[in-house]
């Protein structure tokens, strides 16, 4: 059994000391961080957002961990991949506000990393950031939503496609398949261009889709928005993917020993997409907490386990689209199995699925 902290957002009276980011400071009291990150220099691995979202961890909690590291003898920054270019100022990410720099985790110009080789299929490079490589100490702070491409986003995607390169991410995606063009279909709205992270994608002055294959991370944002169809992934293999993303997972937490990583994750403003896609929808579920543990498979057991399907906010999902029928939440709005990805993670020995829930009150 793999014990796992949990703070409710529910409440009994109307006091600060019933809300969760109170009870998020006495989680990392009772977590034993105190200790293990003194004189050392923590990594916090977390997702800064992007455009117009709103969804990503709120201030406040970044505030209260810094804090906490810092007040236990601690040097710290937050780390994520193109900090550069998302503005994070606009959801209150900045040195001034949380305590500590907020930093690109591969250099400003993403050449930072250290390559480790892997041997999985077409997946031959984790190229790991250098600033994360280069920590003392890592702490995997994720926000638990659906992920189009993963299913959901949780600490293991927080690592896998936020602490690589492009390159990295390239191979990961490139795992589910290409993207195939259907000229008949398309419209030319551009909807696909505008929603490119990478500006990967355009069109030729005689209208021909075209992917610059060297900017471009598969990551399906362009599938997904297509009006009509146009655009569709190929050869999809998911499970390949998911145990891709794993081995990446796997592959960054081996620079550090198992004593030096620690995983929160906070299940609030559940939406459908991931932060990257940079806009915000409203929640599946109602907010349900905050989780923390050694145990990166035991956490992301709990956090799934945690969105349940009965407690649906149907303005959560987009109007006139029809959920899937079995399985999960997430796998009935994206299609995939998310219980896919912890199964690899404990095949390859990252933790174990028998979780013991601690409630922290």
């Amino acid at each position: 059994m793999s014990k796992v902290l949990f703070s409710s957002v529910a409440y009994a009276r109307y006091d600060e000391d019933q809300t969760l980011p109170a009870k998020f400071g006495r989680m990392l009291e009772k977590s034993g961080l105190a200790e293990r990150v003194k004189g050392k220099t923590v990594a916090i691995k977390m997702h800064v957002g992007d455009g117009t979202g709103y969804s990503t961890i709120p201030p406040v909690f970044i505030v209260k961990l810094v804090d906490f590291l810092k007040k236990n003898g601690a040097n710290c920054f937050c780390t994520d991949h193109y900090v550069y270019k998302r503005n994070p100022e606009m959801r209150g990410y900045t040195a001034s506000t949380l305590g500590c720099p907020v930093l690109d985790d591969c250099g400003y110009f993403g050449k930072y990393f250290y390559t480790k080789e892997v041997d999985y299929k077409t997946f031959r490079h984790v190229d790991v950031a250098g600033l994360i490589h280069d920590a003392d100490f890592l702490i995997d702070f994720s926000h638990f939503k659906g992920h189009g491409s993963c299913a959901f986003g949780g600490a293991c995607k927080n690592l896998a496609m936020g602490a690589v390169t492009d390159r990295t991410r390239h191979e990961l995606h490139a795992l589910e398949g290409g993207i195939e063009w259907d000229e008949a279909k398309c419209v030319h709205c551009n909807a696909c261009i505008d929603s490119c992270n990478h500006e990967a994608n355009s069109f030729s002055e005689d209208g021909k889709y075209q992917v610059d294959v060297h900017n471009c991370t598969s990551c399906t944002h362009c599938v997904k928005v297509c009006p009509t169809g146009a655009l569709k992934m190929t050869s999809r293999d998911n499970a390949a993917f998911q145990h891709g993303l794993a081995l990446c997972a796997k592959t960054v937490l081996s620079t550090f020993a198992p004593e030096n990583v620690y995983f929160i994750s906070l299940v609030a403003n559940v939406t459908a997409l991931c932060d990257c896609w940079g806009l915000t929808t409203p929640s599946l579920v109602p907010d349900v907490g905050m989780f923390a543990s050694d145990d990166i498979v035991a956490i992301e057991r709990a956090c799934l386990d945690s969105v349940k399907v009965e407690n649906l906010i149907p303005v959560g999902v987009p109007q006139g689209m029809e959920l899937g029928t079995e399985g999960h939440l997430f796998q009935r709005l994206h299609g995939k199995d998310p219980y896919v990805l912890i199964n690899a993670m404990e095949v390859l020995g990252m933790g174990s699925q028998q979780v013991e829930l601690e409630t922290v009150r």
